[in-house]
């Protein structure tokens, strides 16, 4: 029993790590005013047994904390890989631009009270980088200052361990009052981010149409699309005006004056449509499909993995069966289903037409739940694999005389972020059960922060009430607050950001996982996700450059 609660061995260490996280998660559940700190009590309890004298071998230690890193922002990565490039075009710049101004902000407040109190550099750099909950600039600076001196400062690490807890508190803290300042209404950020997905350009809108143009009387299906070959629309049903009889609509259907088309287009492309066809009618969906007739609609899962990263016109799908898919379900949104699109595994593809044609075409894309449900474990440990060596690259910049590596955070996350994105065209499988992916996450951030706080918690209140811990504290809470409350001020003044877009950005310009988690918790959807893995890593890099910067130009 010695050995098993104070030894160094591995039933030593897997022991106190499931005692921590299974008390933090349990105290998260605890909320004070309304207000939880959630997962981040795990790093309290673990700063709280690490002062009394739990230990964990050094090389074990740092291992899973970095592992369980790793873990967090792979899963992070992939989740919100799929709509990170297109928030580029939604205001991603922006977002970018704040959250590097949060990182310089953070750098000026840091010179300035190395100025004003005159406490050594290394110790502020510290301080920093637990202000803003960055280990991979810890690690940066201290790897800086060894090969200066040829030997550490202990200050950095007891300054990164002091500021920590704070800077996770403060960063809350400041997006608590940026809600207060600005009255901000949780009910009306979540209305206008759903009213603002509703305008995506591409999601797939349907519209029934009537045929007015002579210049199409008499004329194939075929020969429209080539008309309007640069619109992104899918001609489903026909309504004959003289039979009044409904059939699936093929490149062959002939249009005649007055028949009625079934269409589903993008919003960007409907008014164009409507105005080559005709006009717009008002048309009860069920009237597209007569009480006689035998067609249905169904919804299929794409689940075979060989069809991961074709082309959904490359099946031929309509031709040879004889059906037609309108839409394509992705990430929670509705595609029209051209067939230039890219099929990836996890697709949802609403399919018309006869039911054996349909069961055939069920038969040809999977739709095995089962199969969903397998993890995809080769993706996931090759993303990590290719994450540790993008990671591991050394950047040289000119005039400064040691590289710059994005890290173990850094790199995991870009790479997971183009896996979810570009994966399928190296047949690589990236979807992943939502239970999965919360798991992973989950397990990760828990992990990280037991490791965090067992490492910080010996000497921690020594260095509270001996060395200077309350004033670094303070320190490190200015850092922390100074630049995210300027910053969010006007991003939400200035730019009228979303509140969820915005606290997700001022989670992710402090590159804080616990931060991220209560900014999911708050809003109930992927919005802080989404804004927090599109400043990520810029931000991670700037952080790291920082950190070594300030070594190399106050100590070189």
């Amino acid at each position: 029993m010695n050995d098993l609660l104070w030894g160094q061995g591995v039933a030593h260490s897997i022991l106190l790590l499931a005692v921590v996280i299974a008390l933090g998660v349990q105290l998260g559940k605890i909320k004070i005013f309304g207000i939880s700190l959630g997962v981040t009590w795990v790093l309290f309890v673990g700063i709280l047994l690490g002062h009394f004298g739990f230990r964990m071998d050094p090389e074990v230690l740092h291992f899973v904390k970095e592992f369980g890193l790793i873990l967090f922002v792979f899963a992070v990565g992939m989740q919100v890989g799929p709509g990170f490039f297109s928030s580029f075009k939604q205001g991603g710049i922006t977002l970018n631009l704040l959250a590097c101004s949060i990182v310089l902000l953070g750098a000026v407040v840091t010179v300035a009270i190395h100025f004003i109190t005159g406490t050594p550099m290394a110790t502020m750099v510290g301080v920093m980088s637990g202000a803003v909950t960055n280990t991979p600039g810890l690690g940066a600076a201290q790897q800086a200052f060894h090969d200066l001196f040829g030997q550490g400062d202990e200050t950095i690490a007891l300054g990164y361990a002091v500021a920590y807890p704070l800077g996770v508190v403060g960063i809350i803290l400041s997006m608590l009052l940026i809600r207060y300042i600005f009255r901000v209404n949780l009910n009306k950020e979540n209305e206008q981010l759903i009213e603002g997905e509703h305008q995506n350009e591409r999601e797939a809108t349907p519209i029934s149409l009537v045929v007015k143009n002579p210049a199409i009387f008499g004329k194939r299906i075929a020969e429209l699309c080539e008309l309007l070959k640069h619109r992104e629309f899918v001609i489903s049903r026909i309504m004959y005006n003289d039979t009044h009889r409904v059939e699936i609509a093929s490149a062959d259907t002939v249009l005649h004056a007055d028949d009625r088309i079934f269409v589903i287009t993008t919003e960007q492309d409907a008014e164009t449509i409507r105005t080559f066809v005709g006009e717009a009618i008002e048309m009860d969906r069920k009237q597209w499909i007569p009480a006689d007739s035998q067609l249905i609609s169904r919804r299929i899962l794409m689940t075979k993995s060989e069809l991961n990263g074709k082309r959904l016109g490359d099946l031929q799908l309509r031709r040879i069966h004889g059906i037609n898919i309108t839409r394509l379900h992705r990430a929670g949104v509705d595609l029209v289903a051209s067939g230039a699109l890219t099929l990836q595994v996890g697709d949802r593809l609403t399919v018309v037409g006869s039911e054996p044609a349909v069961t055939k075409v069920e038969e040809i894309l999977g739709n095995s739940v089962k199969r969903l449900n397998e993890p995809n474990l080769i993706t996931i440990f090759v993303g990590i694999a290719l994450g540790v060596l993008l990671g591991s690259i050394p950047f040289v910049f000119p005039g400064i005389p040691q590289p710059v590596k994005l890290g173990l955070a850094g790199g995991p996350l870009i790479v997971a972020i183009l896996i979810s994105r570009f994966g399928y065209r190296y047949k690589l499988v990236t979807y992943t059960t939502q239970s999965a992916a919360l798991m992973l996450r989950e397990v990760g951030i828990a992990l990280f922060l037991a490791c965090v706080g067992i490492g910080a918690g010996d000497g921690f209140i020594d260095t509270i009430l001996n060395k200077g811990g309350f004033a670094w504290i303070a320190y490190g809470f200015a850092i922390t607050t100074i630049p995210l409350l300027i910053v969010g001020a006007i991003g939400r003044y200035g730019f009228k950001l979303n509140y969820f877009i915005l606290i997700g950005l001022m989670a992710g310009s402090m590159t804080d996982p616990p931060a991220l988690a209560y900014s999911n918790a708050t809003a109930g959807n992927d919005a802080p996700a989404v804004s927090y893995a599109t400043v990520y890593p810029i931000t991670m890099f700037l952080r790291v450059l920082t950190a070594q910067l300030l070594i190399l130009l106050f100590y070189a």
